[in-house]
């Protein structure tokens, strides 16, 4: 079976607990992995004044905060690769998925309990309208 695996990061600690079942599950399926963390806006903020300033925005943190992750992730029996999309968690993993054709998708269950439940959830948003099989970590209590 081809395709890869999807795991959304955003550096926290349950992310990388997804993001480590995701490198589990895609070197014994012998899938590459692909690490998305999405972005809510353009917005960047300049630090400094004149010649000597800086430029944050949010794509570019997004994108470190992937290819952070990626590296991590990577060894060399698997293949690694990473993207910062602009979206919603959820329309990013399900988007990426579409993009990449994916073969699963993994998130972890934050958000699943009491009333995050009955509001929905990433993982629950994730499960209902992915076009590929989706993975529940348990990442939080």
């Amino acid at each position: 079976m081809t395709g890869a695996i999807i795991v959304g990061v955003d550096g926290s600690v349950t992310a990388k607990s997804a993001a480590d079942a995701a490198r589990d599950l895609a070197l014994s399926l012998g899938a590459a992995l692909h690490v998305v963390t999405a972005y809510d806006d353009d917005g960047t903020i300049v630090f400094g004044t004149g010649s000597d300033h800086r430029v944050a925005s949010h794509e570019a943190n997004a994108e470190k905060t992937a290819q952070k992750a990626a590296a991590e992730l990577s060894s060399a029996n698997l293949k690694v690769t990473y993207a910062a999309v602009r979206g919603t968690a959820t329309q990013v993993l399900l988007d990426e998925a579409r993009r990449v054709e994916a073969r699963m998708i993994v998130v972890g269950n934050k958000g699943m309990h009491g009333l995050g439940r009955v509001l929905g959830s990433v993982a629950s948003s994730v499960a209902h309208n992915a076009p590929c099989d989706v993975y529940i970590a348990k990442t939080a209590g």
